[in-house]
């Protein structure tokens, strides 16, 4: 496939050096470099301002167990049963446990969440929850508040912020016991256009990578610009083990904008079903009766899968989006979700008395770097925390909410890892001039201008569902495009971020591919059951330009 296994760049001029180097500055990121300090110098880096990312669009808020009535253990039960299978019971315990306590801290940092009558913070309930545990921040702004009070307290607490400043690839060296080990992270210092103004090395005892998902791999999504995968395909260039790629979650109501509508699309929150709303075909029939037993309410993946195949049999001649009606919240849903008011009535819908048309859309990966709830990856000295990670929390699909209460809990537990103990220092082969780091890298990157192949690809064979002929195509227009990438190609914003989706899709797409079965958000039609036998997880890693998965039954590596 001949994919690229570091991203060209000019010569580095420059070197820095801190402690602990943080990639990405949303909530887990933040959440590490708050608690890492002050004991270590921290750098935060982020190809955009501190402020962007994925953290400030959430709007359904955080899960935890606060309600008298509720209890860890049924957080526990709906989270396990979300994850279908796959999750890591003792990492869903750490996080449930800790969860009470993260809402907590975040209000002592000054995050104000909406307040119930008693001046407790109020809590709603989503998809896949038995109890109202979720808390919000500005009806559906909760995403927003979170990152503002982290932005606040990271640099109140001494972090320091390297903004503009696009994360290459992973330096790599040996450490006191012998292991392959992080020494730091090469960098592309840019301007506001994206054009390379410098690249220098950051060194560090640790870095961890917070950089969030990968939904601009496909055409619509709720994910930002930004979220482009470069830390998953940082992580696969360095032959760090990745797991559980073909495992994207689809959000089901996602605001459908017309048939020819690309990139980021306004989010529907889910907690718009869990204060009563309800989805109609075209027909309008319900969508989700008789579906699951929590209807409208199911986990993500039921209600996406459920209005994709609605969608394929065209009700009414309409096959392209269904319609959620929001009435029975009444004249609060202006108060309530004003985020979702405004993008509605942007498009001379009333949320309050009109249908609102939705479809699903690509939104969350619970796959990533394969890493403990405290971040720790495979490769010394790496860390990975938030979407990037795959901890086992979210197994097979992720359970609303529970997102941000890991990322927070995440960074935390890392940044105070690092604040009691760093890794012990690496040694970097630097060759004969002592300056082989710093020369300038070739290789082949994407033309940016073949990025929107990309996507396409991706949403028409790997969206909800799948089979084994779409995903072939897929897999064969993805190869071609790696095959046409070029030395020629300067570095630059664009190509790197365009060459970074390339590559974390040509993962997901070979992870699909092996998976013959449906479970949780990956889900086949050539294969509609779940299988005994792939109650397991697949790893992809990044070998001579081509993706291998192993882990299947057979335990045979496949190469795609």
């Amino acid at each position: 496939m001949a994919l690229p296994g570091v991203l060209a760049a000019p010569r580095s001029t420059w070197e820095r050096t801190t402690e602990v180097a943080i990639l990405g500055s949303g909530a887990a990121g933040l959440a590490a470099a708050i608690a890492a300090r002050p004991a270590r110098d921290v750098l935060i880096i982020t190809k955009d301002t501190l402020d962007a990312g994925s953290t400030a669009w959430a709007q359904g808020g955080l899960a935890a167990v606060l309600d008298p009535s509720d209890s860890l253990e049924e957080h526990v039960a709906d989270t396990l049963a979300a994850g279908a299978g796959l999750c890591d019971e003792a990492a869903v315990r750490r996080l449930v446990a800790a969860a009470p306590g993260s809402i907590r801290a975040l209000m002592g940092l000054g995050a104000e969440f909406d307040p119930a009558e008693d001046g407790s913070p109020a809590l709603t309930r989503e998809g896949g929850h038995s109890h109202r545990r979720i808390v919000h921040a500005g009806g559906d702004q909760s995403g927003a508040e979170v990152q503002r009070t982290l932005d606040e307290a990271a640099l109140a607490a001494g972090a320091q912020v390297l903004e503009q400043a696009f994360a290459l690839d992973l330096l790599i060296g040996v450490d006191p016991q012998g292991r392959r080990a992080v020494a730091g992270v090469r960098v592309g210092m840019l301007d506001d256009a994206g054009t390379v103004r410098s690249v220098g090395i950051v060194r560090a005892r640790a870095v961890i990578v917070a950089t969030g998902g990968y939904g601009q791999v496909f055409a619509s999504t709720s994910n930002p610009p930004a979220v482009t995968g470069d830390g998953l395909a940082l992580a696969l260039r360095a032959g760090v083990e990745v797991r559980d790629l073909e495992f994207v979650q689809f959000h089901p109501t996602v605001l459908w904008q017309g048939p020819e509508a690309r990139g980021q699309q306004a989010l529907i929150s889910e907690a718009v079903r869990g204060e009563g709303a309800v989805l109609y075909d075209g027909l309008g029939r319900r969508v989700m009766a008789g579906v699951h037993p929590l209807e409208d309410l199911a986990p993500r993946d039921v209600v996406a899968a459920a209005i994709s195949r609605c969608l394929q049999r065209a009700p009414g001649g309409i096959g392209d989006h269904v319609f959620l009606d929001a009435s029975p919240i009444g004249e609060r849903f202006p108060e309530r979700f004003p985020s979702i008011t405004a993008a509605c009535r942007r498009l001379g819908i009333d949320p309050v008395h009109d249908r609102i048309p939705v479809a699903p859309a690509a939104h969350y990966a619970c796959g990533g770097i394969a890493a403990d709830l405290d971040g720790t990856t495979s490769l010394a000295g790496l860390f990975a925390v938030g979407e990037v990670s795959a901890t086992g929390v979210h197994g097979a699909n992720r359970l609303a909410s529970n997102s941000l209460t890991e990322g927070v809990v995440s960074g935390t537990l890392v940044g105070t890892q690092l604040a009691d103990r760093l890794p012990g220092p690496v040694t970097i082969d630097l060759g004969e001039d002592g300056r082989s780091w710093f020369d300038p890298v070739d290789g082949p990157l994407m033309n940016p201008a073949w990025r929107l192949e990309v996507r396409s690809a991706m949403s028409s064979h790997v969206g909800v569902l799948r089979d084994a002929e779409g995903l072939e195509s897929a897999a064969d227009r993805l190869a071609s495009l790696a095959s046409m990438s070029s030395q020629a190609v300067t570095g630059s914003r664009r190509a790197w971020e365009a060459t970074n989706v390339l590559t974390v899709a040509s993962g997901v797409v070979a992870a699909a591919r092996v998976r013959t079965e449906s479970r949780g958000c990956h889900r086949r039609s050539d294969w509609t059951e779940p299988r005994a036998e792939w109650v397991r997880h697949l790893d992809v890693s990044l070998v001579d330009g081509d993706m291998v998965v192993t882990g299947a039954p057979d335990d045979a590596a496949v190469m795609s």
